[in-house]
């Protein structure tokens, strides 16, 4: 029998709660509190997110804008709640729109619209509100994304990634970086230019070569759902070869959900899969795994 839309695409049942607080490294609570979904009517509401997300073990978030108006609203929002950290930047997507670039995107789709704020006004806007907030922690997500752009918007990309990376050096925050099949080129921007002291590959996408080498540079790798699914063994390897002092994880919510609910909406109350996925690959209990993000988090991002 077909299962219900509900079924589908509702909030999945919150998981077994972890043994130890986690933090959700990278969340977009933004997109996931104005998520249309069936089977949970307080999907409209930061503090039902914060108390489910709790409810489970998950009772710290970083909070990330990348766009304009997620910028504003991340500086807000991470000052009303001791549960949140804030990251802002100009999404490497967004940044071959405020350059007014309209080219046939590499993956076939048609161009977006540009935006009428300069792309230099828009990392300025970035920079300002990270001077101007304290609980702004780090410069992200920005970086490459060769899945969307073609010739001319990578360029304006890489320009843009690399003013991030020198903002985030400038003001001692960390960068967390967007790496979507750019790989080489991202590694090479950073070699070229510095990483930052605390760089983070959000939502870490490479092999297990990809991680010896953020690793042998004390880069930071932080794992979403996509650990979890099936075909994504090489992942898994990579997942391997991290120390614990390097291991993050995030939901990328309303993105990316866990194995089994792919496809359905996402929320950081769901990170307890990644982590238990992570223990379950690393050979490491859940309460080890829990406790080496806990510390790593705090590394990266400072004190709640």
């Amino acid at each position: 029998m077909a299962r219900s839309r509900s079924q589908d695409r509702g909030w999945p049942a919150a998981p077994e709660p972890l043994p130890f607080p986690v933090v959700d490294n990278h969340t977009h609570l933004d997109s996931v509190v104005t998520w249309q979904a069936d089977g949970w009517d307080g999907s409209t509401s930061v503090d039902a997110q914060l108390e489910r997300a709790a409810s489970v073990g998950v009772t710290r978030m970083v909070q990330v804008g990348c766009d304009l108006a997620a910028v504003d609203w991340t500086s807000s929002v991470v000052r009303s709640s001791g549960a949140l950290l804030g990251a802002v930047a100009i999404h490497p997507n967004e940044a071959v729109r405020h350059a007014g670039i309209q080219e046939v995107a590499a993956d076939g789709l048609e161009p977006e619209v540009p935006h009428e704020t300069g792309l230099d006004d828009a990392i300025a806007h970035v920079a300002s509100v990270a001077r101007g907030n304290d609980r702004i922690r780090a410069i992200g997500e920005t970086g490459l994304d060769h899945f969307r752009a073609g010739p001319a918007g990578r360029a304006v990309q890489r320009e843009s990634f690399r003013a991030h990376i020198a903002l985030a050096k400038e003001l001692g925050l960390a960068l967390q970086i967007h790496d979507r099949d750019a790989h080489d080129d991202v590694v090479e921007v950073l070699l070229a230019d510095g990483a930052p002291d605390r760089t983070v590959f959000h939502c870490f996408s490479g092999d297990a070569d990809l991680a010896r080498l953020a690793v042998s540079h004390g880069w930071f790798l932080s794992f979403a759902g996509p650990v979890s699914f099936g075909a994504n063994e090489s992942l898994r390897d990579a997942v391997r070869v991290v120390p614990p002092s390097l291991l993050l994880v995030e939901t990328d919510a309303p993105y990316l959900t866990v194995h089994p609910f792919r496809g359905r909406p996402n929320a950081p109350y769901l990170l307890p899969g990644t982590v238990r996925t992570v223990a379950e690959v690393t050979g490491r209990s859940v309460e080890d795994v829990c406790v080496g993000v806990a510390a790593t988090s705090e590394a990266v991002y400072g004190p709640w």
